[in-house]
């Protein structure tokens, strides 16, 4: 059964979701949160597996309890947003949200999505992700870039698969692009995630874009 912790400031909305995740004979609402700061106490409280967080909160914002939550590592953060919060999203993401979802998101697109989360698998919609990842690497950031330096511990291969993770693909996708086993993209995704200290390969995708690599 997959845990999961609703955030959501608009109560239609939120009631909407509880609706659609209720209804899924493997996912469990632990509980509901009206704003970031709420969402950050009932997950330590509850210990879901997985908080569905919206971006645009009172309190305290979707982004900033996101990186409580990860911080913390009460919970995994499947993210709400829409396209015209570029910012927001990427603040979200360098935060260590697993993954993101748009809130016009068919029910069946998201039972998926927090499936696909709470089995460790990061990236939502690799289309998605990779129109995301355009945006906002063509839009200036006011946060540090990274430093290439953290590439120095990883292989070869490893810098291949991040930069593929850059490009949003999937790890069938990697496979195919570097003519190597799924099993074997698995493998390099988390020793990297390990090297550079990461929670996700959404984490990863970000720094790749970031280092341009």
């Amino acid at each position: 059964m997959i845990r999961v912790l609703v955030a959501e400031d608009q109560s239609a909305v939120r009631s909407g979701l509880v609706l659609i995740l209720g209804s899924a004979p493997d996912i469990e609402v632990v509980g509901e949160a009206a704003d970031g700061e709420q969402a950050v106490s009932l997950a330590r409280e509850l210990s879901p597996d997985l908080v569905l967080m919206d971006i645009q909160m009172p309190r305290l914002d979707g982004v900033s309890a996101t990186r409580q939550v990860v911080a913390e590592e009460l919970a995994d953060v499947l993210v709400l947003t829409t396209f015209d919060l570029d910012q927001y999203v990427f603040g979200a993401l360098r935060a260590g949200a697993a993954g993101f979802l748009l809130k016009n998101t068919e029910a069946k697109d998201l039972l998926e999505a927090v499936r696909t989360v709470a089995r460790g698998e990061g990236l939502i919609a690799p289309a998605v992700t990779r129109r995301l990842i355009s945006e906002f690497a063509a839009k200036p950031v006011r946060e540090p870039t990274a430093d290439p330096a953290v590439l120095d511990g990883l292989t070869r291969r490893e810098r291949e698969v991040l930069s593929r993770l850059g490009e949003g693909l999937s790890n069938a996708e990697i496979a195919a692009r570097l003519d190597m086993a799924e099993a074997t993209v698995k493998t390099h995704v988390s020793r990297l995630l390990g090297k550079l200290e990461l929670r996700s390969r959404v984490q990863a995708a970000v720094l790749a874009q970031e280092l341009g690599i």
